[in-house]
C-alpha cells in the first residue's frame, strides 16, 4: 500500500540571483572566473541560512544566447562559486541558469517563474514558506509569478537603480545587502 504523501518531504527555499547578490555585476557581463568578485558578506550569510532552507541559485545568463560565451564556461564560473560556498559552510543544493537571450521568449528568463518551479519540482519545495532575494525588479516579478511570498530587492548591484523602477503595488521588502536580509530571514524563523 502507498503511504500518503507526506509533507515532512516538502522543504522550504532560498532562491537567490548569483549576480548583484552574491558576486558583483559587470557591465559587460561575469565572462570568466577572474570577473567574479565576491561580496565578502555574502559566503557568511548563505551559511547561517544553509541549515534552515533547501538553496538555490537562480541566474539569467544571456551571453550564452548572444554568444558571448559558452554554456561550458557559465558552469564552470557556477561550479567554483558552489565550490567556494561549500568551503565558507555553506551550501547550494542547485544552480539554476537560463541561458537564452532576451529576445527568446523562454520560460526560464526571469521575471518568468521557469527556474523557480523546476527547483521546486526537482526538490519538493514548499514555495509559500520559501524566500527570494535578488537585485532586480525582474528578481522579485519572478518570486511573486512561482507564488513566492517573501522576496527580498537588495540595494546591492543593481538594487538602488531598480527601487526606482518598481511599478506600482509590487508587494516586497528592501535590504541593504545579503547580510542583513539574512538578519531578516531568520528573524521570522524564532
Amino acid at each position: 500500500m502507498d503511504k500518503p504523501y507526506s509533507k515532512r518531504l516538502v522543504k522550504p527555499a532560498l532562491f537567490l540571483d548569483r549576480d548583484g547578490v552574491i558576486i558583483h555585476n559587470r557591465a559587460n557581463y561575469v565572462r570568466s572566473w577572474e570577473d567574479v568578485k565576491i561580496y565578502p558578506y555574502s559566503l557568511p550569510a548563505i551559511r547561517q541560512l544553509s541549515p534552515h532552507f533547501s538553496i538555490f541559485i537562480i541566474t539569467n545568463q544571456s551571453p550564452i544566447g548572444r554568444g558571448l560565451l559558452e554554456e561550458q564556461e557559465i558552469i564552470q564560473i557556477n561550479t567554483k562559486l558552489k565550490n567556494l560556498i561549500i568551503e565558507a559552510g555553506g551550501r547550494v543544493d542547485q544552480i539554476y541558469y537560463c541561458p537564452h537571450a532576451p529576445q527568446d521568449n523562454c520560460s526560464c528568463r526571469k521575471p518568468k517563474p521557469g527556474m523557480i518551479q523546476q527547483a521546486a519540482a526537482d526538490y519538493k519545495v514548499d514555495l509559500l514558506s520559501s524566500w527570494l532575494i535578488g537585485d532586480a525588479i525582474s528578481d522579485i516579478q519572478a518570486g511573486i509569478n512561482a507564488g513566492i511570498p517573501n522576496n527580498i530587492l537588495l540595494q546591492t548591484g543593481r538594487g538602488k537603480k531598480q527601487l526606482l523602477k518598481s511599478p506600482p503595488g509590487l508587494n516586497y521588502l528592501i535590504e541593504t545587502n545579503l547580510r542583513s536580509a539574512a538578519k531578516k530571514i531568520l528573524s521570522t524563523l524564532s
